[in-house]
Order: structure tokens, then sequence, then C-alpha cells
């Protein structure tokens, strides 16, 4: 969940190979120590590749965790106070999937999250032939704080219908915790929903699944009906799910967005589904989506890291842009900021290598 920055550890994690770079490294020339220059800036993309970007904090660092393509989760810590360069920050692998067995193949957007000491990895994948039908979700367990592990690996999360998952994420609400994932309704591909249960602890669900949310508005549709890569976005008391719908191959993928408007997070009627897209393309950024959301390294600027492409398909790259946020309370997203653009920095960043 995106939550304010404190003492205790907040992540930073990205599923995707999110080389973040942009601001420099130090020296005269440098817009970030050199005042005569202007305000420090950047452009997208922060790196030319990368997939399904999950961004949190870890104190006044940030995370970042990628699924390489054997499988292998590496987890990169940025230097102090620096988002757009994260790339630069030392990288380790904490993880790799067995040869054998039900988590073997196709590892997809991992999430990182901080609790009671420990830290857990949600990650996605499937067997060792590589059929998509059998992608489940799994989670690590840390074996003390550091997010770099070791890990203890608890094997698969799942209600009782053991049903097809994918982007689990984790929903703290009232003093307990649900697991938000995307799943099928039952064993045939062909549509994506939203899913919610009750969690009895990090690595584990109790009670039946929900089906939260079902893709069924024409800018939910396109390619294929799907809703997928929950992510929890909270302010001022106010609930809110991001999530990223129509076919993830398409120029029309995009950002929905669910509020609870009601007092039971595991009842659909308490949820209201935005009428439009909250975040789609443009003409010179297509198929935003899937990315997660943070605070500026000071704490005073909302921020996104999302993937885009400026071709089709699955070639995508990794932006960041700021957010702000509506009189109503919702999120305000804007339009992407195209390729080359410059933007100003997020506010507190500092100069990598300083």
């Amino acid at each position: 969940m995106r939550r304010l920055r404190s003492s205790a550890p907040v992540v930073v994690v990205v599923a995707a190979v999110l080389l973040l770079a942009g601001c420099g490294s130090g020296g005269p020339e440098d817009p970030l120590t050199d005042d005569t220059t202007g305000p420090p800036t950047f452009a997208n993309p922060v790196a030319d590749l990368g997939n399904d970007p999950y961004v949190v904090e870890d104190g006044d660092r940030y995370l970042m965790l990628e699924a390489r393509s054997n499988g292998e989760l590496w987890l990169t810590a940025s230097e102090p106070d620096n988002l757009t360069d994260l790339w630069s920050g030392t990288r380790q692998k904490i993880w790799e999937p067995a040869a054998l067995g039900p988590a073997c193949r196709d590892v997809w957007a991992p999430e990182i999250h901080h609790g009671d000491g420990r830290w857990f990895v949600y990650l996605a994948a499937t067997s060792c032939d590589g059929d998509n039908a059998n992608h489940r979700m799994y989670v690590l367990e840390s074996e003390g704080d550091d997010p770099f592990g070791p890990y203890v690996d608890h094997g698969q999360i799942t209600d009782e219908t053991d049903r097809w998952a994918i982007d689990g994420t984790v929903l703290d609400h009232d003093g307990q915790q649900f697991f938000v994932w995307s799943g099928w309704e039952g064993e045939v591909d062909g549509q994506q929903n939203l899913y919610i249960a009750q969690m009895d602890g990090p690595t584990s669900i109790i009670g039946p699944r929900v089906l939260l949310s079902e893709p069924t508005e024409e800018w939910e549709r396109q390619g294929m009906p799907v809703q997928e890569g929950p992510q929890v976005l909270e302010r001022d008391g106010a609930l809110h799910l991001v999530y990223s719908t129509s076919a993830s191959w398409t120029d029309d993928y995009a950002y929905g967005l669910l509020t609870l408007t009601g007092d039971d997070v595991l009842d659909p009627a308490s949820w209201t589904k935005s009428s439009e897209p909250a975040f789609s393309k443009t003409a010179d950024v297509l198929g935003p989506g899937h990315g997660s959301f943070v605070l500026s390294p000071d704490g005073q600027e909302d921020w996104m890291v999302y993937h885009a492409t400026r071709t089709d398909g699955w070639d995508r790259m990794i932006f960041a842009q700021r957010f702000t946020w509506g009189e109503d309370g919702t999120p305000d997203f804007g339009v992407p900021v195209p390729a080359d653009v410059e933007q100003a920095v997020p506010s507190g960043q500092v100069a990598a290598g300083r």
C-alpha cells in the first residue's frame, strides 16, 4: 500500500528491468548541483526496457524488484533520496525458481511488502512446461528485517478454488489484511477479473474469494476483457484501487479506478468504478499502465512509475511522472508525459553520487 513516509520501512519494487536513469552523477555541470542551470530535470523513458514497475519506499531510499527472463528476482536499493536514478544503487539476486516444481517459469509482476519486521515478496509463476493456465501466486518471507534476505519460500498463496491467479497485492484496511489479485472465474482464459479475500497473515488466505470487479465497460474490453495489476492508493482516509485494463498487448491498455464508497471492502457494492479510464493513451504514449505509486523524497509530491510504449505490444519502456489529487479526493493522473519532454525531478531529490 502507498503510505506516507515514516521511520518504519516502506518499499519500492519494480517487476521489470527498471533502469531508472535520469539526473547525472554530480560535478560542475550537474543540474542538481549547479543552481545557475535552473531546476533539475529528467526525461522519459527512465528505462528503455521494462514491465510492471512496482515502486515503494524504504526510509530514505527506494527499492526496485525485477523479474528477469530466467525467473530470477533481483532487488536494487537506490542511493539516498533518488527516485529517477534508481539503477545506480546496490543490486542483488534474492531468489531463483526451482528447476522443478509449480513455480518454475514465467515469473511475473513481483511485489515486496513490509510488515512485523519482515519482508514479503508476492509473485506469479507457472509450471516448467510454460503453460499459462498453471499460473498461480506464491509468497516469500525474509528471515530478518533485511529486504535483501535471505528468504523462506512459503509456496502458493490461494483461496480454496485454486484458480488461475496473477498480480497479487496486499490491502490493509481497518486493522485487517486482504489479498487482491487478477484471476479467471473458471479454468479457461478469456476474461480476467479482480478478486479479493481476507488474509489471516501475510502468507495465507482465509475464507472464500469474492468477485470484486469485472471488465464490463467498452474501454476495459479492448483486445480482451481484462482487469489486472491492482494497486492500493490511499489518501486522507479515502481508499482506491488502481487497476490496469484491456489487453496488455494493445495500445488501449489503461488505468481504471475503484473507490471504496461503502463500508465493507469484501462487498463489491461498496466499490464505485470510474466511468472512464483514469489514465490512457495519447498519440505519443501508447498502452500506459501497470505501475506503482510513491512519494517524492521529501514526501511533498505524489509520483507514479508505469510502463508504456511508443510502438505497440509488449515492447515497453518505463515512464515516471508526478500526479495530483482532485477536489473530490480522487487521484488526477493527467495524461502521459511524452518521451524526451523534460520534467522537474521529484522534490527533495538528491543527485546520484552525492
